[in-house]
């Protein structure tokens, strides 16, 4: 079993998923902004709500990690969609760097980082609605495979709020939807995190007929 420091775990994803990896009996820190959100988690197995700053500088960064003696980090924070690209920058960029940055001064080498569909495909960028995020997103992402860590990225498809199937596709499957729900993304990453065989690999994925192990 992992310990595993969940940064953004008060999103609609991170939540979902610090629960998942609790459940199945990894220790999780809930890394989030404000003690009033500590509650939400006190009937979750396994999981300790601790604060997070995502604005603060690596170096408070690395002291957080190394006081939770984690052995793994996974990434889903966000700004949201209703900030400005600064914030984006902010958080999606910038502060996702700084955690990668404090995770190599912790000396934890495993980092699975959930990104979206689109991150590298710059002709989708202008018509997206979100050009700002998508741009984060890639530089981000392009970061973190050049940072030494034992990454994993993980990049879904449009996100629901439908039931989870447990089942997914690659996204260059014939027919394959551009939507799935956030509960099966935080099932890919429990998946990520228990198969070491998913280390430096990036995964474009969607709602499909395949099981979750089996496509990653």
């Amino acid at each position: 079993m992992k310990k595993v420091f969940v940064v953004g775990a008060h999103g609609h994803v991170g939540k979902q998923m610090v629960e998942k990896l609790g459940n199945q009996g990894h220790t999780v820190l809930a890394g989030v902004r404000s003690e009033n959100q500590f509650d939400e988690y006190k009937d979750m197995k396994n999981v300790e709500p601790t604060l997070f700053d995502l604005t603060s500088t690596p170096e408070d960064m690395a002291k957080a990690f190394a006081q939770s003696d984690v052995d793994s980090i996974v990434f889903s924070a966000g700004s949201g969609g209703s900030t400005g690209d600064d914030m984006t920058l902010s958080i999606d960029l910038d502060g996702a760097i700084k955690t990668m940055i404090a995770a190599k001064e912790a000396d934890i080498k495993r980092y699975v980082m959930v990104s979206a569909v689109g991150a590298d495909d710059r002709s989708f960028w202008p018509n997206s609605g979100l050009p700002g995020y998508y741009v984060a997103k890639h530089y981000a992402d392009a970061y973190l495979k050049d940072s030494g860590l034992e990454y994993t990225i993980l990049r879904p498809t449009a996100l629901t709020d439908n039931p989870e199937t447990g089942k997914i596709v690659l996204t260059s499957e014939d027919n394959a939807t551009m939507n799935i729900p956030r509960a099966d993304v935080a099932n890919a990453v429990v998946e990520t995190l228990d198969d070491d065989d998913t280390i430096n690999k990036v995964y474009e994925f969607t709602t499909g007929d395949k099981n979750i192990s089996d496509v990653l």
